[in-house]
């Protein structure tokens, strides 16, 4: 747990000297602190680009992976992840509707009032993600088996993304475009004032998750023992779906859909702490997340390379052979 925690400063000051333009150490930290330098392309580099990118790496890996742990601890499922009820989906889904609909129903009108910036799409996402989520948390009181709430979620996305579709043929390829490079997803995107707003909305809700913990391991006895144990299983079933949910559609609506993060991470906390309680895992997860997507994040941003790699290609290649590797030593322990 503490090199977990001693990673994430030392690959964020990795992340702020490397890139298209190396910055050295020295250089880097005195724009942190506050220090006058002459050279007002290396502080706007720092300050303007990598530092905001930084943080949302941060942040954005940190819930996907809590949210990730969250959802697969509730449905008993290892394949769960963060967009298994459809939350991703339906935060695409709003964003499709202000990007496609832009050229086709609306004549580039809402390109000439700028609303197609950052904002909107923002606010798109979070609509669209935020409604499924009030279905999904309306359905799990009165659905009684996880599964079926789990199929109903995997529905919701199947609608989502056949309304994407139509939308798409009816759509110009300029906007068809945009729409799929805002799903190649990015931790480039959250600038100015808005990195501050999803930076201080994490910090708040991945400790809040925490508390979830005891009812997370009395769920890992199964159902029918929790409730013998006192626990009110749709009570507890609605907050982790709610807080997963709430966690995937602020990261999904800021930095788009980034795959991989919230299934690897908690594999991997689970093979490098031998573990199932809660009380370990969570934070763990919390830090594991993070760092990955720092890691993920440097590698996108290869020195020497001019523009960035599309996020969600680098997770899915570093994660994925981390993880599987974790998995057969940790089987082949058993």
């Amino acid at each position: 747990m503490t090199l977990l925690a001693l990673s994430i400063p030392l690959l964020a000051l990795l992340n702020l000297m490397l890139g298209s333009v190396p910055i050295p150490m020295g250089e880097v930290v005195g724009i942190l602190v506050g220090n006058d330098f002459d050279n007002d392309v290396f502080t706007n580099i720092v300050l303007r680009t990598r530092l905001p990118q930084t943080l949302t790496a941060i942040a954005c890996g940190a819930g996907l992976a809590v949210a990730g742990l969250e959802m697969q601890t509730v449905f008993h499922n290892p394949l769960a992840g963060p967009s298994v009820l459809g939350i991703s989906s339906a935060a695409s889904l709003g964003v499709a509707f202000v990007v496609l609909l832009n050229g086709t129903i609306g004549g580039g009108l809402m390109s000439r009032f700028g609303l197609m910036g950052n904002t909107a799409l923002t606010v798109a996402a979070v609509s669209g993600a935020m409604a499924a989520m009030a279905l999904i948390v309306w359905l799990s009181q009165r659905v009684h088996g996880r599964a079926t709430l789990l199929i109903v979620g995997v529905l919701i996305g199947y609608i989502a993304s056949a309304i994407i579709g139509v939308l798409k043929y009816f759509s110009s390829e300029e906007d068809i475009r945009s729409y799929v490079i805002w799903g190649l997803g990015s931790f480039a995107r959250v600038t100015g004032g808005q990195v501050w707003v999803f930076v201080a909305l994490m910090a708040v809700l991945c400790p809040l998750s925490m508390l979830l913990a005891k009812p997370l391991n009395t769920l890992l006895l199964g159902e029918r023992y929790a409730a013998n144990l006192g626990l009110n299983i749709r009570r507890a079933r609605m907050l982790i779906i709610a807080s997963a949910g709430i966690l995937t559609a602020i990261t999904t609506a800021y930095c788009g859909p980034i795959m991989f993060l919230g299934l690897a991470v908690p594999h991997i906390c689970r093979g490098l702490f031998n573990t199932d309680d809660h009380r370990t895992l969570l934070p763990a997860t919390l830090l594991a997340g993070a760092s990955l997507a720092l890691v993920c994040n440097l590698i996108a941003r290869l020195p020497g390379m001019e523009g960035a790699l599309p996020i969600n290609s680098v997770t899915a290649l570093i994660g994925a052979p981390i993880a599987l590797t974790i998995l057969l030593r940790r089987n082949e322990r058993r």
